[in-house]
């Protein structure tokens, strides 16, 4: 065996040989940041539930919201019918859809899900309380809440989260989805696009209940092994959104070498970079073909070699793209956006690794 601090080509794996990679960044490559199940198939979250590892994003289906990134583009063609959307994931064997308020289309994903039939038991619903809501304080996330449950056609959640970590807000926020577990209403509480400090708050404000989840941008390209190894301490398994960097780097030349390699497509390698680590996978797409390709990540390992290839693949750019798209959102669609107060607020000392 190599000893530590020793260097060895990923060439011979399969990848180009980009540079040369220090075995104990390779074995660090390989860490696991969730329990997972025997058959690979779900995270085992602190409370003991199984959470699928792999789920489906309903972002931009049927609705696009105003307020987002890419308003103007839109999710799928206008002849797609957004029910049979999420139908044909049903049936492609997705069990998790991740929701959220923001999202728009809570009715449609519910409406969707009843006609397929499947026992609410065997799905696995997540859905986000929005910045508005937290703003406006306890009775108005209560009533999203019940809203969110009336649309969804369940009369519990198996995770609700906090979908940014409005400054000021976020702490009671989370206090009150505390009573909403206490009320049987949710059945884990999750938080999505904390970081390191914004966690350290809760902490502070001496939470009754922990959170199991937290969703957050993961992918090679914005890989952030210091964030993940502190949630990973704080047994809070990670929930990937932008998994597939939007489509933007299939054609990647290390992305491409790796599934050359095992006959796997871009998608899948970057789906597997995900899972082999214990990280949650949430996939989104409108394509049927995709939607059974996205689930094809269970059959095949990456080595320590190309998982270490692919972490390579960050740059200070994505690090500075993810802080300018915080500091954004921590503040968006409340009434500190475009304030002095607001950019005061939102936090700008975060971990970014």
């Amino acid at each position: 065996p190599l000893a530590l601090g020793a260097r060895r080509c990923v060439k011979a794996q399969g990848c180009p040989c980009l540079d040369e990679l220090s075995w104990d960044f390779l074995q660090m490559s390989a860490a696991m940041y969730s329990k997972v199940s025997e058959d690979g198939k779900n995270v085992v979250l602190s409370n003991g539930t199984n959470h699928p590892i792999i789920g489906f994003g309903t972002y931009k289906i049927g609705f696009v919201p105003a307020s987002s990134n890419t308003a103007g583009v839109p999710g799928h063609a206008p002849d797609q019918d957004p029910k049979e959307i999420i139908k044909n994931a049903v049936a492609a064997g997705y069990r998790y859809f991740d929701c959220a308020q923001f999202y728009g289309n809570e009715a449609m994903v519910g409406a969707a899900l009843k006609d397929c039939g499947v026992p609410r038991a065997e799905l696995f619903l997540v859905s986000k309380v929005w910045g508005d809501k937290m703003f406006e304080g306890k009775d108005a996330i209560l009533a999203q809440l019940e809203t969110t449950l009336t649309d969804l056609q369940t009369d519990y959640l198996d995770a609700y989260l906090i979908h940014w970590p409005i400054p000021g807000k976020h702490v009671e926020a989370y206090k009150v989805l505390e009573g909403a577990y206490d009320a049987k209403k949710i059945r884990a509480i999750g938080l999505s696009n904390y970081t390191v400090e914004d966690y350290l708050e809760l902490e502070a404000a001496n939470i009754r209940i922990p959170p199991v989840v937290n969703q957050i941008e993961v992918n090679p390209f914005l890989y952030r092994p210091k964030t993940l190894a502190f949630f990973a301490g704080k047994n809070v398994a990670i929930q990937s959104y932008r998994a597939l960097r939007q489509g933007k780097e299939m054609g990647h030349e290390v992305v491409q070498a790796v599934a050359s390699a095992h006959g796997k497509t871009p998608a899948q390698v970057l789906g597997r970079w995900c899972v082999q680590r214990g990280i949650i996978l949430v996939a989104k797409t409108v394509n049927e073909g995709r939607m059974a390709e996205n689930m094809g990540v269970l059959d095949f390992s990456l080595t320590p070699e190309q998982l270490g290839a692919l972490d390579a693949l960050t740059t200070p750019a994505s690090l500075a793209e993810f802080r300018a798209l915080y500091e954004k959102c921590v503040i968006r669609d409340t009434p500190l956006q475009g304030t002095p107060e607001g950019e005061k607020l939102a936090k700008k000392d975060i971990t970014l690794a």
